[in-house]
């Protein structure tokens, strides 16, 4: 069983800055991908921004240039700096990861249980 551990939301005031983390921990799993997902209330979950083991990252139109994924490997954890925060940015964000359990060869997709992040106008 993977588990992640959200960490590094709250408030903020518009333009400011937030860095989220995640860790994944368990034993006998592959991590192939990362990534980060939003709720706002009312909207559905969408992704933000996702990276690969090889450091090949994605990212929703909407942060381009204000919001940036990272990952060390060795640690299991990706970090999402987000700068220049706008109102609409505000949700619970969730970390997700995929990737292969070696006891029976089996993908796996875990998520995080949320971290609130709300910007003031």
């Amino acid at each position: 069983q993977v588990q992640l551990v959200e960490s590094g939301g709250g408030l903020v005031q518009a333009g400011g800055s937030l860095m989220l983390s995640c860790a994944a921990s368990g034993s006998g799993f592959s991590i192939d991908a990362m990534g980060w997902y939003r709720q706002a209330p009312g909207k559905q979950r969408e992704l933000v921004a996702a990276i690969t083991t090889r450091g090949s990252t994605n990212y929703a139109d909407s942060v381009k240039g204000r919001f940036t994924i990272s990952r060390d490997n060795a640690k299991n954890t990706v970090y999402l700096q987000m700068n220049s925060l706008k109102p609409e940015d505000a949700a619970v964000y969730y970390c997700n990861a995929k990737g292969i359990l070696h006891l029976g060869i089996k993908d796996f997709a875990s998520w995080g249980q949320g971290t609130q992040v709300t910007v003031s106008s």
